[in-house]
């Protein structure tokens, strides 16, 4: 008997993987080939920090370590407000159609190699900024990474440093 998977929490995060360059990384779903995007995900649980579920995700859905040395996670400090797409609203508790997004972004020294979770997603790929916002199906993933020029420069007040 397969276990009855609990409900999403309708808060996530959105990762923009980018390097100083502004390459950045988008990934395929494997439930949806031909939608490219960012690192995406909901919390655990409620009380889990958004920062925490961040890390997760990122190791997750690509084998990158956040922790690892010369990655800088930034938090955004920004929240997107979106209705949940009606392929995936099954996912979430009857009644719920929005979802709370918050952005990240993590800067790595150069494009590195990711190792996909083949049940989430199915093909890589870095992009110049422009070319990856122009790729992306979600119009709020798109929205952060044509912000990532502002966003994506050090701050040292901002920065999370592992």
């Amino acid at each position: 008997m397969t276990p009855i998977r609990p409900h999403k929490i309708p808060q996530s995060v959105l990762v923009v993987i980018h390097t100083s360059a502004l390459e950045v990384l988008l990934i395929e779903r494997s439930d949806a080939p031909g939608f490219w995007q960012s690192v995406t995900g909901s919390k655990d649980h409620v009380n889990e920090s958004f920062e925490v579920t961040a890390v997760r995700e990122v190791f997750e859905e690509t084998g990158l370590d956040a922790h690892a040395p010369h990655h800088v996670l930034r938090d955004w400090a920004l929240e997107n407000v979106y209705d949940i797409y009606p392929q995936w609203r099954h996912r979430y508790a009857p009644g719920v159609a929005q979802n709370t997004e918050h952005l990240f972004g993590l800067c790595v020294p150069q494009a590195l190699p990711v190792q996909l979770n083949p049940r989430e997603h199915r093909e890589q790929v870095w992009l110049p900024w422009t070319a990856a916002a122009d790729r992306c199906f979600s119009p709020s993933n798109a929205e952060a990474i044509l912000n990532l020029p502002f966003f994506g420069a050090p701050h040292p007040m901002k920065d999370v440093r592992f």
